[in-house]
């Protein structure tokens, strides 16, 4: 059978990586981050509700410092040289101060959130910059850290910065190294896309 031939896409996504080696010299400006911050504000949310939040830290203020003294074992060894690290929130329950006693549901935050990252990280490749996303750190030692309240979850980390080569840090772990040089691969369409029941591929007509 014929290799179908899928349409190219922005090159914005198609070149997204989630690197794991960091420039550690490399600085987020102000302009840099409220870039990537209005990015996120202006994403999809359900009803405009925008039920997400982030704590932001940049490497060598208290706030970077706090959230890398949360990361597991593994992220410790790459999260920290990153320009920035972002923790996001999902809202989970009624602010005390909100006249209309919260949100009709809370079933869609976290999708919410994810959409907010999103577009944030293809805003973050538009300028050159990378991300890499992470779950690996101590979420209620954040949540105390930071006094979160109780109507928000602390969900996902978001590293920023400016990918470097490998080869032009001497203190990168091997397992690192590895991690960068590996192929990108996803599912193939017929994978993850389905019609008339789940799991029956979506036939799409594509040329050869």
């Amino acid at each position: 059978m014929a290799q179908m031939t899928i349409p190219q896409i922005d090159p914005l996504l198609r070149d997204r990586r989630s690197p794991s080696v960091f420039d550690p010299a490399h600085t987020l400006d102000d302009a840099a981050l409220a870039a990537l911050l209005e990015a996120a504000r202006w994403s999809p949310s359900w009803g405009n509700t925008q039920p997400w939040r982030f704590l932001v830290g940049r490497r060598g203020d208290a706030t970077h410092q706090r959230i890398v003294a949360a990361l597991s074992r593994g992220n410790a060894q790459w999260v920290p040289a990153a320009s920035a690290i972002l923790i996001g929130l999902r809202q989970v329950g009624a602010e005390p101060d909100d006249p209309k006693g919260g949100l009709r549901t809370y079933d869609y935050t976290a999708y919410d959130l994810g959409q907010s990252a999103a577009h944030l990280c293809v805003q973050a490749v538009s300028m050159g910059l990378s991300v890499h996303q992470f779950g690996g750190f101590d979420h209620d030692a954040v949540a105390a850290s930071f006094a979160v309240p109780a109507e928000w979850q602390v969900l996902s980390g978001i590293a920023v910065g400016r990918w470097l080569p490998p080869a032009e840090r001497t203190d990168v772990d091997p397992a690192n190294v590895e991690r960068e040089e590996r192929p990108r691969k996803r599912r193939p369409l017929d994978r993850l896309a389905f019609a008339g029941q789940f799991g029956d591929p979506l036939r799409l007509e594509l040329p050869e």
